[in-house]
């Protein structure tokens, strides 16, 4: 089903809106999968919100003053592991994963490990700890919540616990798992967001050699004049440590090679972002009636023809029409998981043909093979089963809001990278006038 762009009476009105704003609350930016914190490049600074540019800065200075928040949470942690964190990030005080959760037979998790705290009073803080991004947060001070890929996941998730609390019932007294905090997020905003999964995760079979060599790449984007700039995954709830001096190669090395990274581990990235993955966790982490949802999509492939259709004919020259090509201006990086093939895997499908019809799985077909170069554009209106629209400049709560699919727009090219965050500007000015217009 083709997307319907956004009418221009409705971004005329979010244009708007800003001049009779009726909120000004906090926004919080989360990053996606094998995403990073603003300190991770700080030496050459490289922002995963705009590259060599400053999405943050831009909206925190566009039409007023606005505060807007950046979270660092695990780069290839679970949902679960990373609303965690970003809950306490925001909020104050030390990670607690939960008792139930972390005590599972398919690995071994510490519930509360060192190293992942912050501090709600910079006036009491001997252990020095970082300081919480905005520890007020409450009903009576709730924020706006904004994720890029992953970080979609990661929001939705958020919001479920904070209102049902944990499915497991008692996570042994976890503040965030008790639920009954409704209000305190106004809206949350996804864009290139896998709400059913992405088929990259099943296309590639073997996932941990895709994502050494992502990390590879982003590091050298992030870095180009020296080797990698100290990646942290965060993952010291399963004892995975960066140690002094470590390659950024030898420590990515480790943690693949970890029992967290089993397939069979299903607190991880790599099994919530398949189709089957991602289906269990919208089984539970619903839409919030009390939340404002939207979401945008983006894609960056071009249908299969004979000629002259804007991809890239050196690594796809013979096209079938039924088939997705990776454009010519999609990221190096992503460009040889997006058309017929992955390349220069001959005979292993790549997102615009991968197909899977085992009747107990996810039904992967046709509509699934525009992308944009990471995520299926299908995955990123809205989780499958529940409530979207489109959305006419009137927002509805309780609902997803899917404001438009940006064409061209590869997965990085929507959080400005390499060096084109101006180009994206507009997408964040559209946003902001929306929600601060709630």
């Amino acid at each position: 089903m083709p997307f319907r762009i956004t009418t221009a009476a409705a971004l005329l009105l979010a244009l708007i809106q800003p001049a009779i704003a009726a909120n000004n609350y906090p926004v919080v930016l989360v990053h996606g999968f094998l995403g990073f914190g603003p300190e991770q490049y700080k030496l050459t600074g490289f922002k995963y919100w705009g590259g060599f540019d400053d999405i943050a800065e831009h909206m925190r200075r566009h039409q007023g003053s606005h505060q807007i928040l950046v979270a660092s949470v695990g780069s290839i942690s679970s949902s679960w592991d990373r609303s965690a964190e970003l809950y306490y990030q925001i909020k104050g005080g030390c990670v607690d994963y939960g008792s139930v959760h972390t005590d599972r037979a398919d690995h071994a998790a510490e519930r509360r490990p060192p190293g992942k705290c912050w501090a709600a009073d910079p006036a009491h803080n001997p252990d020095n700890y970082p300081i919480a991004l905005y520890p007020a947060w409450d009903a009576g001070h709730p924020i706006h919540l904004l994720g890029h890929s992953q970080g979609g996941q990661t929001i939705r998730e958020l919001i479920q616990l904070l209102e049902q609390g944990s499915p497991h019932g008692d996570e042994g007294g976890g503040e965030l798992y008790k639920g009954g905090k409704i209000g305190w997020v106004v809206s949350a905003t996804t864009l290139s967001a896998p709400h059913d999964g992405t088929s990259l995760r099943d296309a590639m079979t073997d996932f941990g050699p895709f994502i050494a060599r992502m990390a590879a790449g982003i590091g050298a984007i992030a870095n180009p004049a020296g080797p990698g700039g100290g990646l942290d995954l965060q993952l010291q709830q399963f004892g995975i440590v960066r140690h002094p001096n470590e390659s950024d190669a030898s420590y990515l090395e480790r943690a693949m090679a970890s029992p967290f990274w089993n397939q069979e581990n299903f607190d991880s990235a790599q099994w919530e972002m398949g189709p089957d993955g991602a289906r269990e966790f919208n089984a539970w982490v619903k839409t919030s009636p009390n939340v404002y949802y939207f979401s945008a999509a983006n894609s960056a492939t071009e249908q299969g023809a004979f000629c002259c259709n804007e991809t890239d004919r050196s690594i796809a020259f013979f096209q079938l029409s039924k088939y997705q090509y990776a454009r010519r201006d999609m990221a190096p990086l992503t460009k040889p998981y997006a058309g017929e093939w992955i390349v220069p895997w001959l005979g292993q499908r790549g997102l615009g043909s991968y197909t899977q019809s085992k009747p107990e799985r996810v039904l992967v077909d046709a509509r699934w093979f525009v992308n944009d170069g990471v995520v299926n554009t299908v995955s990123m209106r809205s989780p499958a089963g529940q409530p979207v629209r489109d959305y006419d400049g009137t927002a509805v709560k309780g609902s997803w809001n899917f404001l438009q699919n940006y064409r061209t727009f590869d997965h990085f090219d929507m959080i400005g990278w390499p060096k084109s965050g101006p180009r994206v500007y507009p997408i964040y000015d559209t946003i902001a006038a929306i929600i601060f217009g709630l």
